[in-house]
């Protein structure tokens, strides 16, 4: 490949991933651009209170790592497409009594959607981002030995581009990765994906980037408090329930189905016998349902919808490795199908599996399967 000809697009958040990305590629001899993407953020909020993404600070700190790097930098608004791919299904899915993942869907329908159109208008060659995550090519394929391999559909390319977990499994990101596509994926790049995360931090110092002490953030961009509480009861419409236990008897009264997230045990406020961790949501009934006894919180089997196979869906059933969340070590499970839903049996029971939240289908070697939505 001659890099020297290959332009790269680079979505800037101001932070030190992104940044060396940027400066990673710029080394290399691409042609690279930057791109600095405005997200919502609540309209009655102060101003003090922007989304963390693409606050003010983070565009100055942008902006400046773009200088230093010789690279220009774009502003592109996707406000009205991050309120309603994003913060609406957020508050849809909570107010249906599940727990999504703000981040996944970011990262499906705007980062990568977005950057990926933008190829076309700004004659690109790829995209890139800070993610820890890495994209590996395997070619030439053919359709015979996909399905030698127990692959259920021809693949169509000749070249396969596969997702595996980074180098620094501390920092993997691929959770939140499992829906790219093999098109985005043959356009994508992850330039901080073969390196820890302290190595990164050192290649900012080299590259005099002074975000390389700059902090990570963790939580969902968009709701300034820690937790999702406070934006909840300011978007949703919160009914007073009664709170029983797993047999029935009312023990205590709820404010508000959605904020609740099954495991919970702060902010229950009920007294006796405790502590008490929420096992269930009955919307129909506005009940909150809890237990003070911690084997309601684990399960042996799940159901997952909403399935995206990066390559192509293995033959089933099949041993996997399953993560159902963010943090969470991939653990052992066997995944078979009935039309559209997936099954997954685990090998040992797995504790606090929340509806809407991720489940994402790695192998033994590190390689994403593919993920759906945890029904």
């Amino acid at each position: 490949m001659d890099q020297k000809r290959k332009k790269v697009i680079v979505g800037m958040s101001g932070g030190v991933d992104s940044s060396v990305s940027a400066a990673l590629l710029k080394k290399q001899g691409f042609d690279v651009v930057g791109v600095f993407l405005r997200f919502w953020k609540e309209s009655n909020q102060d101003k003090a209170f922007e989304n963390k993404c693409c606050s003010l600070e983070s565009f100055e700190e942008a902006k400046k790592i773009c200088k230093i790097i010789g690279i220009p930098l774009i502003v592109a608004n996707v406000e009205k497409e991050f309120k309603k791919e994003v913060v609406d299904y957020f508050l849809d899915e909570y107010a249906s009594g599940k727990t999504p993942h703000a981040r996944v869907i970011c990262n499906k329908e705007i980062k990568f959607n977005f950057l990926i159109k933008k190829i076309l208008e700004m004659k690109a060659d790829y995209v890139a981002t800070g993610h820890y995550a890495r994209i590996k090519q395997e070619f030439p394929i053919s359709n015979l030995a996909y399905r030698q391999a127990g692959f259920q559909f021809p693949i169509k390319s000749k070249i396969i581009y596969k997702l595996f977990e980074s180098a620094d499994k501390n920092k993997d990101q691929t959770y939140f990765l499992y829906n790219l596509n093999q098109k985005q994926l043959s356009k994508i790049l992850f330039p901080v994906g073969e390196y820890e995360k302290n190595a990164v931090r050192k290649m900012a110092k080299k590259f005099k980037l002074p975000v390389f002490e700059k902090k990570d953030s963790q939580d969902v961009c968009f709701i300034q408090e820690k937790t999702p509480e406070a934006f909840l009861k300011r978007n949703l419409k919160m009914k007073k329930g009664k709170i029983t236990d797993e047999k029935g008897k009312i023990i205590g009264e709820h404010k508000g189905l959605p904020p609740y997230t099954i495991v919970q045990r702060k902010g229950i406020n009920i007294g006796g016998s405790g502590p008490y961790y929420v096992i269930g949501k009955d919307f129909r009934k506005n009940i909150l349902v809890v237990s003070n006894d911690e084997k309601g919180l684990f399960s042996s089997k799940m159901e997952v919808g909403k399935v995206n196979w990066i390559i192509a869906k293995p033959k089933l059933p099949a041993k996997i490795l399953v993560k159902t969340r963010y943090r969470n070590l991939p653990v052992s499970a066997i995944i078979e199908s009935q039309k559209a839903i997936y099954k997954i049996k685990f090998k040992n029971p797995q504790r606090a599996i929340c509806p809407g939240q991720s489940a994402v289908f790695y192998d033994s070697g590190g390689e994403v399967l593919g993920g759906g939505i945890i029904l």
